[in-house]
């Protein structure tokens, strides 16, 4: 009980801290996070894995390029990354998390052209 606690709290502080660094007071507005934190890059391996799975594919995950986040019933992250299949390309992903109910769903992932 006391762990589910501490992992709730972890997750909100970690939500705060992305929305207190890119929201800047836009509401529902799409706002930059520095494309380097530990969790974004997370939600962009997240992003090419549950890609991998939903389209047969066999992409790696390069690195973040660009990301922005949006506050909604939890968080929408779009990000630009480049994963690899063969050549090297970049994609925008987004990304909904509910990080309180654990919650991860890969909403869109396209290749930019």
């Amino acid at each position: 009980m006391r762990s589910e606690f501490v992992w709730s709290l972890l997750g909100l502080l970690v939500v705060i801290g992305v929305v207190a660094d890119g929201a800047r007071g836009r509401p529902g507005g799409w706002a930059p996070v520095d494309p380097k934190t530990p969790h974004v890059v997370e939600m962009g391996k997240f992003a090419v894995e549950a890609h991998n799975k939903e389209a047969h594919t066999d992409l790696k995950f390069g690195g973040v390029v660009k990301a922005e986040s949006q506050v909604v019933s939890g968080i929408n992250y779009r990000i630009t990354l480049e994963a690899t299949g063969g050549a090297a390309k970049i994609y925008e992903a987004v990304v909904w998390e509910k990080a309180w109910e654990k919650f991860i769903s890969l909403t869109s992932f396209r290749p930019v052209d």
